[in-house]
């Protein structure tokens, strides 16, 4: 694994490497020596698409110098708990997804509903979470033009990833099904339902409808 340590201000240290899969692997062996007391003191690691940022270290510098030398283990997706997510397929973007996968939008829920999904990482918003799992052969794109305004609830597509809107806001992603799981309560510990390395499966409802017509993308969202 090619690791790129860069500098983040007094105490900080973003690491870079070459695909989302590496990133996962990478966070987990960190989160390893953190609970073994094998990594220096810290504050935060924070995973993303291709990075791992830690926050709260005292000499940086030393673990980056350190780093080349770790031998990080391929990701074990392990046998961990399974959180379900019950899910009424009648996204608006659901027919177009199905086009593009080539299937009828029956056969469309069978595959995203009979795929086991893992949190990659965390971002955009509370509670939201960068889920992958789907072959490369079923990323979709992003809408060119976003929403102005995603329902809360929201399941949706993008790239090589399945996430939920916690909240109502403007979003670019293929809507092709809705939930009643809270993915962000305060109240709840811990507050998000996804954390990195959360294994997730997608559940049809029982009774639910087919696919229901939706609002075209449009607007001056990001």
């Amino acid at each position: 694994m090619t690791l790129r340590s860069l500098p983040v201000g007094e105490h900080g240290l973003l690491i870079e490497v070459d695909s989302g899969e590496a990133a996962e692997a990478l966070h987990a062996e960190l989160l390893r020596r953190a609970a073994a007391r094998e990594l220096p003191a810290v504050r935060e690691i924070v995973p993303a698409a291709r990075t791992v940022f830690l926050d709260g270290l005292a000499d940086p510098g030393r673990l980056a110098t350190e780093l080349p030398g770790w031998r990080i283990p391929p990701l074990d997706r392990g046998d961990s708990d399974i959180v379900e997510v019950s899910v009424r397929y009648d996204g608006p973007d659901l027919a177009e997804v199905a086009k593009r996968w080539g299937v009828t939008p029956e056969e469309a829920v069978r595959i995203h509903s009979g795929t086991e999904f893992r949190v990659a990482f965390c971002g955009f918003a509370p509670g939201f979470g960068y889920l992958t799992g789907l072959p490369e052969r079923f990323h979709v794109p992003r809408h060119a033009t976003p929403r102005t305004r995603v329902p809360v609830g929201s399941v949706a597509l993008a790239g090589g990833y399945t996430g939920v809107y916690p909240h109502s806001s403007p979003g670019g992603w293929q809507l092709i099904g809705t939930t009643d799981a809270v993915l962000w309560d305060t109240a709840r510990n811990p507050a998000a339902l996804f954390t990195p390395g959360t294994r997730v499966r997608f559940i049809p409802a029982r009774g639910a409808a087919g696919p229901a017509p939706g609002p075209a993308p449009g607007g001056t969202a990001p």
